[in-house]
């Protein structure tokens, strides 16, 4: 992908992005298992589970992708006006965020309360206003599009996604390409097999079926 086109799923800093990698494996954040698969929820069989809520409970790994996450919006987004967080991983992650860079938080549900005043977008996001999106994990980028169209809905300004991981399917870039919208990841696939490989978590036998889960996951691994 040229500078002159949409970025998906960018990565800026590519150290860290294999540092982040080396994290998430070592705290079992990252899980890969391409000769015994997980069943994800979708009933895609898949090699690899990934939890970045784990990154929670280490101090030193949650400051780090803070900071990551706040030098993407400073470098891509500094005049962005409200920090929104994706229910519920984000919301953690863009509360640091939005505390450090001393802007307003909102985090938005996956669908609106049935109760109270039904709110599906809580904190503060007003029409005309520019927000950026904090997701922990994009696979299809399902999640984030209801996210980014429920903000768009009410009039607010959307100006890009930052997640701490992307799987890089075709399939989300096809959805942000489509709604114009800019992500920005942490680290990704790709670069975690990279590191898996070179720390001994998989083998090099494994690498072929890895790869072919990424291109045809709803399919694999027949």
């Amino acid at each position: 992908m040229t500078e002159n086109t949409l970025s998906v799923n960018r990565i800026i800093d590519k150290e860290f992005a294999r540092e982040l990698a080396k994290h998430l494996l070592e705290i079992d954040a990252v899980i890969l298992r391409p000769n015994d698969p997980f069943t994800w929820s979708s009933g895609w069989n898949s090699p690899i589970y990934c939890d970045n809520r784990l990154t929670l409970r280490y101090p030193k790994i949650r400051k780090k992708i803070s900071k990551a996450l706040i030098d993407v919006i400073n470098r891509e987004f500094p005049d962005v006006e409200v920090i929104t967080g994706t229910a519920t991983a984000g919301i953690p992650h863009a509360a640091w965020v939005a505390e450090n860079l001393d802007k307003p938080l909102a985090y938005v549900r996956a669908k609106a309360k049935a109760y109270g005043l039904g709110n599906q977008i809580e904190g503060g996001v007003d029409k005309g206003q520019s927000t950026i999106v904090i997701e922990d994990l994009i696979s299809t980028g399902g999640s984030a599009v209801s996210v980014i169209e429920a903000l768009q809905f009410i009039g607010a300004d959307v100006r890009g996604v930052v997640s701490i991981f992307t799987y890089g399917f075709q399939a989300a870039v096809d959805h942000f390409e489509k709604l114009n919208i800019p992500v920005y990841c942490l680290t990704d696939y790709s670069t975690l097999i990279d590191v898996a490989l070179e720390e001994n978590y998989i083998k090099e036998s494994d690498l072929k079926m890895l790869n072919a889960w990424r291109e045809n996951p709803s399919e694999w691994p027949n």
